[in-house]
This record gives structure tokens, sequence and C-alpha cells, in this order.
């Protein structure tokens, strides 16, 4: 596992920005050190510990992109049609070995080899075929439709760098360059739990005052859409000789240490006390809304992470900071997604200085162009507005807001996990 030291997270300015903290993250967290050897079928969502380097030139010979007639742009007419006679028959998977185009057109079709001699390939719905001879317009470029040996990758290239979380066409990718088995880090195991003596488990009977402990079904979703090993701890009551027993016991098994809620300093807030018990804790003061402090801290070298209780303050912060200290911790690249540009059609004022992310549905305006649609209520406790929009309209710190046709970065949900 990751050991960080005690003042890994320590931060003293007044005020955090995201990309500080991005940078805080990328700059002192240090990934798993264990690795292990998996088969392309399970390695979709991985992160690789090493280079995936070509075993041979993708495509590994020269090859027709389409189905017409290889030949030689020698031999075409500088002006007008060329009428050649049609020699030979390649389809994919025949050998071109002893095939020659000098003189003459060869029969091709996609994926097929090259004659030795032969650089372009007409299309078979540009030419004419009469008796034997085929006639070629005239205009087409040398070593059109042809595609070289190693154009896409050549042999020895890094086809796949080291801390790439694997997606589906780089498997493809890994599996055409000629590999079966990819090195990757190991999964990373987090540990999350719930404190507060207010919640119950969803379908167990609700009392006057119990409201469903609905963040940590969400984080343990976000996780293991991230490819994490969870262990849900389920929910730990507000008495403080146990938590800091239970955090200790979590930390010798685990990488990351989550949690929302219960970490302020009021009287009935245990967790923060517990953890300065077995190890260190601060407060990141980051310039963002939804949201308030995260508690960040080390407990026996295991990072621990204290989000906020509003579950939409929980869902912005586990997607600005959690993701990122997930990525660093798996030997990822800790970077911000890319924000798609989208005309606003509302009207919202903010304070300069901190950073909003407004949830937005998404629709065609009257122009046909897309624009965001701002969710008629605001509060950070209003699940439905996450389930009922399609992203984040990012406000940046520097403006007041924004009125209808201005354009704002949206971050679709899909994006942050």
């Amino acid at each position: 596992m990751a050991q960080l030291s005690d003042d890994c997270f320590a931060f003293g300015g007044p005020l955090l920005s995201v990309e500080a903290a991005l940078a805080l993250i990328g700059e002192r967290v240090a990934p798993v050190a264990e690795t292990e050897s998996v088969p392309l079928g399970d390695a979709d969502g991985r992160v690789l510990a090493a280079d995936v380097v070509a075993r041979v030139d993708l495509p590994p010979f020269a090859n027709s992109a389409v189905d017409g007639w290889a030949v030689r742009y020698a031999d075409l007419a500088p002006a007008g049609e060329t009428v050649l006679p049609e020699v030979g028959r390649l389809p994919a998977g025949a050998s071109a070995e002893g095939v020659r185009a000098e003189g003459c057109a060869v029969r091709i079709f996609t994926g097929a080899p090259m004659p030795v001699d032969a650089d372009t390939v007409f299309m078979q719905e540009d030419v004419r075929a009469e008796g034997g001879r085929v006639v070629l317009p005239a205009g087409l470029k040398r070593g059109a439709n042809a595609r070289p040996a190693g154009e896409d990758v050549a042999a020895g290239a890094v086809a796949l760098p080291a801390g790439r979380r694997l997606r589906p066409q780089d498997v493809a990718l890994a599996a055409a360059v000629g590999h079966r088995m990819l090195t990757v880090r190991r999964r990373l195991r987090v540990a999350v739990f719930s404190t507060g003596d207010e919640l119950a488990e969803p379908g167990a009977p609700l009392g006057p005052a119990s409201v469903y402990d609905s963040n940590r079904a969400a984080l343990v979703a976000l996780l293991r859409r991230l490819g994490v090993a969870v262990s849900d701890l389920g929910i730990l009551r507000d008495e403080p000789d146990g938590l800091a027993e239970n955090l200790a016991a979590a930390a010798g098994g685990h990488d990351l240490i989550l949690t929302s809620g219960g970490v302020s300093t009021g009287e009935e807030d245990h967790v923060k006390a517990a953890v300065e018990q077995v190890g260190s804790l601060v407060f990141w003061r980051i310039a963002i809304k939804p949201g308030r402090p995260v508690a960040m801290g080390v407990v026996r070298g295991t990072p621990f992470v204290g989000l906020p209780g509003n579950p939409v303050a929980v869902y912005v912060t586990f997607s600005w900071i959690v993701r990122p200290l997930l990525a660093a911790l798996s030997g990822g690249v800790v970077e911000r997604p890319l924000g798609l540009p989208v005309r606003v059609a509302f009207h919202y004022r903010k304070k300069p200085g901190r950073r909003e992310y407004v949830r937005v549905s998404l629709r065609r305006g009257a122009d046909g162009l897309v624009e965001a649609v701002k969710y008629a209520r605001e509060g950070a406790g209003v699940l439905t507005s996450l389930t009922e929009t399609d992203g984040l309209a990012e406000l940046p710190e520097e403006t007041d807001g924004v009125v209808e046709g201005d354009t704002v970065s949206f971050f679709p949900y899909a994006t942050l996990y």
C-alpha cells in the first residue's frame, strides 16, 4: 500500500482553488507499488503500470483500405483516363508474394496485402471494368487508399503510456500491437463508512428523527464505477471510543478511508477527534460550491477524506477532489476533465472568488444550438437536482454570475467518474 506522511495534506493558505488542490494531490500522493499482469479481457478500467510497446507494426504490412484495383502510380497517364489490363486477385488473408502491378491493375480487397510494387488503389466504384481491362479516372493522388506498414503505430513505439486508465479502445490497440497480457497497478482498496445516530440503513424502519443513509450508497457506487474494490463498513455510531479503533483497523487493509459528514467541530461530530487520535487531520478550505471544507488526513500511513454531509456537495467534492486522489493513488494521471462550451439559458448570481457548479439540463434552442437550463431548486441537499439533470455547468472564480446567452463549461456526469 501507499504509505503517506502525516503532513502530506498540510496546507497553510486561507483558501485553496480547485487547480491548487489538484496540484497538491499530484505532487504529494504516491501510488500503490504493487502491480499485476492481467489478460486483455480483464484490463478495462485498470491503470497501466508500464508502457505498452508495439511488438509489430500496425498495420503489420502494407494493405488496401478499400475494395478496388491496386496499381503503380508511375503507370498512370499524366492527364486523362488510364486503361490497364486486370491481372490477379488479392482477397484479405491472401499472400501477395510474387504478385506485381507493373503495367497492370491487380484486383484487391479491403485489408489485403499490396503487391510489392503497387502504391495506389482505385476504389471499385470509380473504375469501369471492360473485358479484362479497367478504365481508371484521372486525378487520384499517389498513395491514395493504401495503408503503409506502421502507418498507425511503428514497431518499438509506445502505443499506450504508463498511467493511462484503460478504455475499450485502449485494450483493442494493445491487442492489435501483439499483447495478450498487460501490467497494471493493483486495484485500490477503499473503506467507506458513515457516522451518525440519526442514520438508518435504507429499507429499515425509519425513526421519527432518522434519515436513510444515501451518501454512503452514492460513494460506493462512484468508487465501483472507477474500478475500486470497496469495503462497506456500514454506519458507525457516534461513540468516540470506538471510532478511533475502527479507523485504525480500516487503515491496515486499505489505500483510502472515505466518509461524509461528522467531521466538523460540533459536540456530536466525533470523527475529527478520532482521526487525530490515530493520525493527523487538516481541513482544506476549497473555493468551491456546493461544498465546504474537506477533511484531509492520514491514519497510520493511509489517507483519510471526510466529505461534506449534503448529497450534492458529496457528489461535487468527490468529483473534483476524491477522483483525482484515486487517480494519484493508482498511478494514473491527475488531470481536470475537459468541459464542453454550452450556451446559458438562465440568469444566476454568485460571489466572486469561488467556483460554483450549477446542475443543468441540456436542450436545443430555437436556433438549433445546445443550451443549458438550470434546475429549479438549488439546495445542496436536493438529490433530484442530480437525478433530473445532465451535468454541471462551471462558473469560474472571477465571475459574479451569468446571464442568458453567456457561454460556460459543461461537464456531463459521465465525464466525472
